[in-house]
């Protein structure tokens, strides 16, 4: 992919068809059941990838699409009484059943929620470890990832990391891959999110790249990819 004026040029990548709006209140309307109907689905590689984020007590993080807040539960459960964790979702129905779940783990002091966008991070420059997306970047239209992973970078510490975990485009003859791509493009506002190129995305946003492991999501194929924020191309 090339870089143009900020935007990834990212050839074959399907659209997002659907507005954020409309987005919000789908995940409003479902977040009651999101665990049951995502959650088995997802839980292995959103641990996996917090594994290889390495947090440690005492350090600031943030989560990009929270949703019902199991990961940032853990995430909470990791950084300790010394540390802070912050989550944004674009869903008031997520942010609530999130926060039933931090106060029922004795975790909520500890966590501060926001319902917003991601493509305008409401933080100060310079001010998380790490930065943690599960699940998430592949929900935004193309031209908007370089602004989401943009934002990251400018609330991210020098050196912070940065972890994603995304349903991938690299293996783009997959045939599950395919027909994955047939159904969003027949059904886009219920199946919206979509396969993209996780790595290259982090690469022209500006961040080194430290792991990246390809995985099966149900034999699509998908990508955790754990990066560094940086300044002049050098680790700071």
């Amino acid at each position: 992919m090339n870089k143009e004026k900020g935007i990834s040029k990212a050839p074959g990548i399907l659209p997002v068809s659907r507005t954020k709006e409309e987005a919000k209140r789908s995940y409003d309307r479902i977040s009651r059941y999101y665990d049951y109907l995502t959650w088995a689905f997802e839980r292995k590689y959103a641990e996996i990838a917090l594994e290889r984020l390495s947090i440690v007590e005492g350090e600031t993080v943030l989560e990009i699409g929270f949703g019902t807040g199991r990961c940032l539960k853990r995430i909470a459960e990791s950084i300790g009484q010394m540390g802070k964790v912050y989550g944004i979702d674009i869903s008031s129905g997520m942010m609530e059943i999130t926060k039933k779940r931090l106060e029922k783990a004795g975790l909520a002091k500890g966590a501060e929620l926001y319902c917003g966008d991601a493509a305008s991070l409401p933080f100060d420059d310079n001010t998380f470890d790490a930065v943690f997306i599960s699940f998430t970047l592949e929900l935004f239209d193309t031209p908007e990832i370089p602004k989401v992973l943009e934002q990251t970078k400018r609330v991210l510490k020098p050196g912070g990391r940065l972890g994603v975990v995304s349903m991938s485009k690299e293996n783009g003859e997959s045939i599950f891959l395919k027909l994955y791509e047939w159904i969003h493009n027949k059904w886009p506002k219920y199946v919206d999110c979509r396969p993209i190129y996780v790595e290259q995305s982090l690469i022209d946003a500006g961040y080194q790249i430290k792991s990246k492991e390809k995985v099966k999501l149900f034999r699509l194929p998908g990508e955790i990819v754990i990066a560094v924020n940086t300044i002049f191309g050098n680790i700071v």
